[in-house]
């Protein structure tokens, strides 16, 4: 059992790389999260904010006795891939959190990269194997794994070691991933989903098939008197996955948690569906030559009116939506409302 949407701590990119903190906006924005009604915060070392993540759950978790209450993610970096680097890193990250375990711990990629910006060839295996060990010191309740494909699921089953709990991954109307949730539910792995908005409200991406003042969606929002961001949201409660809004503003993130006194219709979420263009907001490129990259190594994007294809790489092996679509029968109700129970 986790919270079903989480406040996301990342503070993005520019230009230049990862924004770095300049203040205790993040701590301001968790604050704020919490009394909001937030239980679970994600979090990572790479994003420089455990810190100031710890001190206002600490101080909630303190004030109001709510210790099994509030999920704390934090995830490991890819330069502690090594098996026995897993232990010291989640150690390092709790003391950061001024925690003495967490609820879930998650592998932040399955690639690994020393601090000079070499690629470290551990297999993810073995550095799952230390997730693993991780878990068995009581050092983290759960264990599960951020940016895997199918394949390297089927990888950790295929050895018999510990099934993930989670699989976060980027997921929004653009990049919806059917194939890939069905497996997870058909094997039952939880999915987070980070990036929920996509790049629609990001003006600097004119590759972006989908903007926030779509026609379609701004009627939807219009008729349940939301936003189009609480429109996507619980739309992806409504699919199955937790979303992950991250805001350092505190109107955003009281209204990203309001999406729980409505209910999208069938026709909406199909409307929804076809707005999946197998889109990646955040590629990430620059490591696409490493040996387990998990992303199609194709052009990326598509803004043609209809579903990209599927990549038939071994790496992407998962249906487009619209394939799988066309394989329901759209007279059929109970059909319909099955979508996401589809087993590819």
């Amino acid at each position: 059992m986790m919270p079903a949407v989480a406040l996301g701590t990342w503070l993005g990119n520019s230009s230049t790389g990862r924004i770095a903190p300049v203040g205790y906006e993040t701590e301001q924005a968790v604050l704020w999260a919490l009394e909001a009604g937030y239980r679970h915060v994600d979090t990572a070392w790479s994003y420089h904010v455990e810190d100031q993540v710890g001190r206002p759950v600490k101080t909630v978790v303190d004030a109001y006795n709510l210790l099994h209450e509030i999920t704390t993610t934090p995830k490991l970096w890819n330069d502690a891939h090594a098996r026995s680097a897993v232990v010291p890193a989640l150690r390092a990250s709790l003391a950061q959190l001024q925690l003495s375990y967490v609820d879930l711990y998650l592998m932040h990629w399955p690639l690994g990269q020393f601090e000079n910006g070499s690629y470290d060839s551990t297999h993810y295996l073995e550095t799952w194997r230390g997730m693993m060990d991780a878990q068995a010191l009581n050092l983290t309740r759960s264990i599960g794994v951020s940016n895997f494909n199918k394949v390297m699921l089927e990888s950790i089953r295929a050895h018999q070691l510990t099934k993930p709990a989670v699989l976060q991954i980027e997921w929004n109307i653009n990049l919806q991933q059917p194939g890939l949730l069905a497996y997870c539910r058909q094997h039952n792995i939880s999915v987070m989903g980070y990036t929920p908005f996509g790049a629609l409200m990001d003006k600097r991406r004119a590759d972006s098939p989908t903007r926030i003042d779509d026609p379609q969606l701004t009627k939807m929002a219009a008729k349940y008197g939301k936003n189009v961001q609480q429109i996507l949201l619980r739309y992806a409660v409504e699919m199955g996955v937790i979303p992950i809004p991250k805001s350092i503003t505190s109107t955003r993130i009281f209204e990203n948690i309001e999406i729980f006194d409505f209910q999208l219709d069938e026709s909406e979420k199909w409307t929804l569906r076809n707005f999946d263009r197998g889109y990646r907001t955040i590629p990430q490129l620059k490591w696409s030559d490493h040996p387990f990259y998990p992303f199609e190594k194709m052009p990326e994007y598509t803004t043609t009116t209809t579903t990209a294809a599927a990549s038939t790489s071994t790496v992407n092996t998962e249906k487009s939506t619209q394939q799988v679509i066309s394989e329901v029968d759209v007279n059929d109700k109970s059909a319909r409302m099955n979508f996401r129970d589809i087993k590819i």
